[in-house]
């Protein structure tokens, strides 16, 4: 067990924190988050004590929603014993009752952009903090700062926005306009650093924290007399970079842990012969950086791009904005339904469609085909060699062909980092055998608490749980504080 002394001072987090909540400095923390990317933020947000109340006389386009809020109004939703019941019915691009319920309220008519105004109001009330922190590897706002500040978000602007402060008016006043009503990754990263300034939720985050590890302790290991045993214990440990530029370990002790790292921190890799740098890499900011070093070019040989989702068309626009020869290759055939492109509206998202018309190789309008480019559909990599080639084999004929590439960038998707858990956290995902997967194996979770259904005491958030929109992990954030508020209340 960790020197008690080092609970929360080597952490940063604050002694100050744990004091002005009323705490025994030593005492573990009511909750620990891990993550500070817009679940971590949202769940802190409602834990400070900002709570949601069901506007009086509130009108809802769908009756059987309404007919049910009618006996609410005026009333916080997060004293409702009935918040399955409220959810009940409601449909949606989520699988989370209370991702859509919560969507349902704060954004009514939400998918047929209507004009509808919130049916919640938001209060401050302070008696109802729940004393936590936060804890991040970077800045605040997650996996948003470290992705390419240009890219454009496939969600609405709008629906990339925390409770209580419309990302609209918060992009108004800095002069700045949505394409198509989608924003940068840029905007969406400073909305949620102003965020936790505006929402005076600094005091609760502690960035370049590294979590290394996450255990469950018996209880007879709390020796601090001065408190009373808690009914769960855990032990957080890991490493934070000091003003000096040391790493130096923290240790602290918490009654509850949230997951919210996120699904982005481990790339997908194709696990063939010479996946490694300097002739492969697996993020979009290592072609940025070869473009910036003009390590890539028009006169070089081509890069190779692996994958048919999102960032690989992301990585072809940037690398053909630098007149780079191109090399697509993608496992499935052009006109597969399960291709991302083929479930974007073209006029929402033209940038996209580019690229799918450049993998099947349609000329523009009045034009001819996109130069520079040639898309391998249904082919994969069985080889990279060291010289600067790449082996490819056709899965429709099992023809093989040896190609020329300067690198190659794999995007084929990414996995959460859950090494800080035992066994990656595998114990805690739906099928135990597999790995933590955000769409194929998440966390199970309960469906209205998101408390982890193998280990009381531990919470999952956001993709872990399946919840992969903004939009809908603020639900999760709700049952998360509920929950937790719940287990307050009884001590």
């Amino acid at each position: 067990m960790c020197d008690q002394h080092q609970t929360s001072q080597d952490a940063g987090v604050g002694l100050a924190l744990q004091r002005t909540s009323g705490l025994h400095p030593y005492d573990p923390l009511p909750v620990v988050i891990i993550g500070n990317g817009p679940s971590g933020i949202c769940l802190s947000y409602l834990l400070s004590g900002h709570r949601p109340y069901v506007k009086a006389g509130a009108s809802h386009p769908n009756p059987i929603l309404h007919r049910k809020l009618q006996d609410i109004g005026g009333k916080c939703l997060l004293e409702q014993v009935n918040l399955e019941y409220l959810s009940e019915g409601l449909e949606g691009r989520s699988h989370s009752p209370l991702g859509l319920l919560l969507d349902a309220l704060l954004r009514p008519d939400g998918d047929l952009g209507g004009p509808a105004e919130p049916l919640l109001s938001w209060r401050r009330e302070p008696q109802h903090r729940v004393a936590h922190c936060v804890l991040g590897k970077g800045p605040v706002g997650g996996a948003w700062q470290v992705m390419e500040p240009s890219m454009v978000t496939l969600s609405l602007g709008e629906w990339m926005e925390l409770p209580d402060l419309p990302f609209r008016d918060w992009i108004k006043k800095r002069g700045r306009q949505l394409r198509n009503n989608r924003a940068t990754t840029r905007d969406i990263s400073q909305y949620y650093e102003h965020y936790v300034q505006a929402k005076s939720l600094q005091e609760h985050f502690c960035s370049g924290r590294l979590v290394t590890s996450v255990r469950k302790l018996p209880l007879d290991a709390w020796k601090d007399e001065s408190s009373d045993l808690p009914r769960t214990l855990f032990e957080v440990q890991g490493v934070w970079e000091t003003a000096n530029g040391e790493q130096s370990p923290f240790c602290l002790y918490a009654q509850n842990v949230v997951l919210a790292t996120g699904a982005s921190d481990c790339a997908t890799r194709l696990g063939v012969e010479g996946e490694e740098p300097p002739m492969v890499f697996h993020t979009i900011r290592d072609i940025e950086r070869a473009l910036r070093e003009r390590q890539l070019g028009p006169s070089s040989d081509p890069l190779l791009v692996v994958g048919a989702g999102l960032t690989a068309a992301d990585a072809v626009l940037l690398a053909h904005r630098g007149s780079v020869p191109i090399l697509h290759t993608f496992r499935r055939a052009v006109r597969d339904s399960a291709l991302v492109f083929n479930q974007l509206p073209p006029l929402m998202f033209p940038e996209y469609h580019k690229v799918y018309a450049m993998m099947s190789q349609q000329p523009l309008a009045g034009g001819g085909s996109y130069r520079g480019y040639t898309s391998l559909p249904g082919h994969r990599v069985l080889h990279f060699h060291p010289e600067g080639a790449a082996t490819l084999e056709e899965g429709a004929t099992g023809k093989k062909r040896v190609v020329s590439i300067s690198m190659a960038l794999v995007l084929i998707g990414s996995n959460p980092n859950l090494s800080f858990l035992p066994d990656g956290g595998r114990g805690l995902a739906l099928d135990p055998s597999q790995p933590v997967n955000a769409k194929h194996n998440p966390i199970d979770t309960d469906s209205f608490s998101y408390e982890c259904m193998q280990e009381q005491g531990l919470y999952a958030l956001g993709p872990l749980a399946g919840d992969s929109f903004v939009r809908f992990l603020q639900g999760g954030a709700l049952g998360v504080a509920t929950s937790l508020m719940k287990k307050q209340a009884l001590v």
